[in-house]
């Protein structure tokens, strides 16, 4: 029984569903590894395990503690934010444990679980239309800069407090202060790289300072789409890609610090959506797209390494999530 485990199980019976995010175990991926023929250790830390079935959840319980805590939240009002279905599920279980109404607002592109889940949550969900020539599966910077617009003009018409995950250091702060040290911690210190598929780039950069509080040398990877690496300086080839969850084409990213970034890494719609079929059937592991691309390049790092070294990335989210897509047909 790992030691995260008989802390939580020591702790009893929990007071509120917001007590059970965090403490996700960590799974090395040896199945994985050997099938692809590869030396060295994918250590996966399974964040879908949270209430909320992403690693959201922990994002979403910062961002609003912090609000009420400097009063930028008041008791009883209304939460509004931009969300591909992850921090909107996170914000919906926090927000109805502390009694705020949210305001979900999403692109129709994402997938139609991710809405359902927040309305069974409580949530208020409003959808919104696509831009010219957009894809359902398919989430583009055009889309995402609708879905912008619209969110503003909900928070500005009800005086709503703006969870904005891409701007508030709470997006940050919960991997830095939890996710990045629990992280280490159940690694036993060996870390060589981590790796990162970035939305909005609070795990990359929360993980990765983390990291380094506890040994300067470890690397930092963002992995973005291949057809929409605008992070690593490339131009767009392609406006929408299959990846949710990341990869907006945007060109900068206010929570993303470069001075972690020790590269870039790019993977494929195809490599991203066969190895997280594989990941399900050879370790059990049921999640969803930008969990692939994670273990897609943490799988890369190993081919290009001249002797073993242990790779670490983030199960992002469930697999549920993603039932009406070609994820798993």
């Amino acid at each position: 029984m790992s030691d995260v485990l008989k802390r939580r199980m020591a702790e009893g019976v929990a007071g509120s569903v917001i007590d059970l995010i965090g403490g996700t175990p960590v799974l090395q991926l040896d199945r994985l590894v050997s099938h692809m023929c590869l030396n060295g250790r994918v250590l996966l830390k399974l964040e879908y395990l949270n209430p909320g079935s992403s690693k959201k959840d922990r994002v979403a319980l910062e961002m609003i503690r912090n609000a009420r805590l400097d009063g930028s939240l008041t008791p009883g009002q209304t939460v509004v934010e931009l969300t591909s279905g992850n921090t909107g599920t996170g914000l919906a279980i926090v927000c109805g444990a502390l009694d705020h109404p949210f305001i979900a607002v999403m692109s129709r592109g994402n997938s139609v679980e991710r809405a359902q889940m927040m309305k069974a949550l409580g949530a208020t969900v409003e959808l919104v239309d696509q831009a010219p020539g957009g894809s359902p599966g398919q989430v583009s910077g055009a889309d995402l800069a609708l879905v912008e617009t619209r969110t503003r003009q909900v928070a500005d018409d009800l005086g709503a407090f703006r969870a904005d995950q891409f701007l508030l250091l709470g997006s940050v702060q919960a991997h830095e202060r939890y996710t990045g040290p629990e992280l280490w911690d159940q690694s036993d210190g060996q870390i060589d790289a981590f790796v990162d598929f970035v939305g909005s780039a609070g795990s990359f950069t929360g993980v990765m300072r983390a990291l380094r509080k506890s040994h300067a040398g470890v690397l930092g990877y963002v992995v973005e789409p291949a057809t929409a690496a605008v992070l690593s300086g490339a131009s767009t080839s392609k406006l929408g890609h299959r990846i949710q969850g990341g990869g907006y084409s945007k060109n900068e990213l206010p929570l993303l610090d470069r001075s972690l970034v020790d590269g870039y890494l790019t993977v494929d719609d195809e490599t991203v959506i066969r190895t997280t079929r594989l990941l399900a059937r050879l370790e059990g592991v049921f999640a969803g797209f930008s969990t692939g691309a994670n273990v897609a390049a943490a799988l890369e790092i190993l081919k290009g390494s001249d002797g073993p070294i242990s790779v670490a990335a983030l199960a992002c989210d469930s697999g549920l999530k993603y039932l009406s897509t070609d994820l798993y047909s």
